[in-house]
């Protein structure tokens, strides 16, 4: 899920652009990877290595991606994305006080980093949907990372399942199950406008150019003298 960006961004590269690209699913992404790596920490939910090492794997790269995408944008984009790193940065350091200071086992810590960690996860998986009004209005999904849909989509199913194997994980079948379910809608928009361009394409170029010509070449009444 977290290399499944890379072909939007050696679009941007190559463009030296970011178009109509967001920012969000990324900025959406580092705050989801940073709470589950401080889930997933010894202090708070005991035996999450994998938790923590994907997706602290999931946040260096997420960083590599907006710093190309800071790089190649307008100058608005790059303010949101200071001051959302900077607002993301002040809400987890709350977070980790509130829960080191006020919850004092692994159960009360887990059970509230989890619930937060929920919210956020969904945010991250409903972010691409940040350039659906743009898709509905142009009725083109060119802008819309399929890749990155795709990816939330499967990523969701597997720790889904993930969260079933050795004893249940709520918060991780929870945050996951519901993004699954986000991707899959995602993907459906993705293939119902992709389709309807595709026809409208294939409608244009079946009209047949003689009929055209001779519509153009009709001759006209001249008016009465």
């Amino acid at each position: 899920m977290f290399l499944s960006p890379s072909p939007t961004f050696w679009r941007i590269i190559k463009k030296k652009s970011t178009e109509a690209f967001h920012p969000y699913p990324y900025l959406a992404c580092v705050m989801n990877c940073s709470l589950w790596i401080f889930y997933g920490l010894p202090m708070v939910h005991p035996d999450s290595t994998l938790v923590v090492t994907i997706n602290s794997a999931g946040l260096f790269l997420e960083l590599c991606y907006l710093s190309i995408f800071f790089f190649y944008t307008t100058k608005k984009n790059r303010w949101i994305i200071i001051l959302m790193l900077l607002v993301e940065a002040v809400v987890l350091a709350v977070l980790v006080v509130i829960t080191l200071v006020c919850f004092h086992t692994h159960h009360d810590r887990s059970m509230f980093v989890g619930i937060v960690c929920v919210v956020f996860g969904i945010v991250m998986y409903a972010s691409p949907l940040s350039i659906i009004r743009k898709v509905i209005r142009t009725k083109s999904a060119e802008f819309m990372p399929f890749w990155l849909c795709l990816a939330g989509f499967l990523n969701g199913v597997v720790w889904f399942i993930y969260a079933n194997l050795k004893s249940f994980d709520l918060y991780i079948a929870t945050g996951n199950g519901i993004g699954g379910l986000l991707g899959f809608f995602q993907l459906c928009v993705y293939g119902y406008y992709t389709l309807t361009a595709s026809r409208r394409a294939s409608e244009q170029t079946d009209a047949k150019p003689g009929d055209v010509q001779l519509t153009n070449n009709a001759p006209t009444k001249r008016p009465p003298v």
